[in-house]
């Protein structure tokens, strides 16, 4: 079992990676007519002539715009307990992979509003408890999110955003570890959600879509097991990664 110790320096190179990624974003966001003066070169007259797969030139994003996208994401929780009454120990999610489905749509050229629907398989356990390691069972979780996205290049083909939105976790089908646990179950939460990520426009309506978000949301577990009742506080906080293609109306 991680310690406490163990768990900030985990989260201090998430949020740093995440950090750095957001910088750089930024400052390619930042230089607009420099990127663009990079993709007017022959090159790009040829592809725009209709020649290959990477043509004709991505259509401009402006407000009206419309985006759909397919993606596979992990899901990395990185669980820390504040609390297991009346055995202690800390509560842990295992990571998930799942296909996420992402609806994005632009209020203007830059900014746009994004949601995506995505379900995953988590296993639960209790770890360093006065019972030792406690197998809880499965759960799975729908997390909804709704972010305002800034995209900096919308008329180039590379063209990354940074966002901020909140989400919802809604728990459900939980499957205790039996005889251990008779019933379990995680209360419904909500909390904000940080979000960067890029398309890379291939043609005229498709796109190649990089994304991860860090979701910050607490939830509390109510444990029937042995032991008798058992509740936990938990601070859940998943990093999602995500790669997709996308289609743009």
């Amino acid at each position: 079992m991680p310690s406490t110790d163990n768990v900030m320096e985990d989260r201090m190179k998430r949020w740093s990676i995440l950090g750095l990624g957001a910088i750089a974003v930024a400052l390619l966001g930042a230089f607009p007519d420099k990127a663009k003066a990079q993709t007017v070169n022959p090159q790009q007259a040829t592809q725009n002539s209709g020649i290959g797969f990477f043509s004709p030139a991505p259509s401009p994003l402006k407000a009206g715009t419309f985006e759909t996208s397919l993606s596979v994401i992990g899901v990395i929780p990185e669980t820390f307990s504040s609390s297991i009454s009346p055995i202690g120990g800390n509560v842990n999610a295992s990571g998930g992979v799942s296909p996420e489905l992402t609806l994005t749509y632009f209020l203007t050229n830059h900014w746009a509003l994004q949601a995506i629907a995505a379900s995953t398989h988590h296993r639960i356990s209790a770890g360093d408890t006065a019972l030792g390691h406690v197998d809880v069972g499965n759960a799975w979780v729908l997390p909804p999110t709704l972010t305002l996205q800034y995209h900096f290049l919308p008329d180039d083909r590379f063209s990354p955003y940074l966002g901020l939105g909140v989400t919802v976790a809604f728990f459900y089908a939980s499957d205790p570890a039996t005889p251990t646990v008779q019933k379990f179950s995680l209360s419904t939460t909500a909390g904000p959600t940080l979000d960067i990520g890029f398309d890379y426009n291939i043609a005229d309506h498709w796109f190649v879509n990089v994304d991860a978000k860090q979701m910050f949301i607490n939830t509390t577990a109510d444990i029937d097991s042995v032991a008798g009742r058992v509740k936990a506080k938990t601070a859940l906080n998943p990093t999602v990664f995500g790669v997709g293609f996308g289609y743009r109306f």
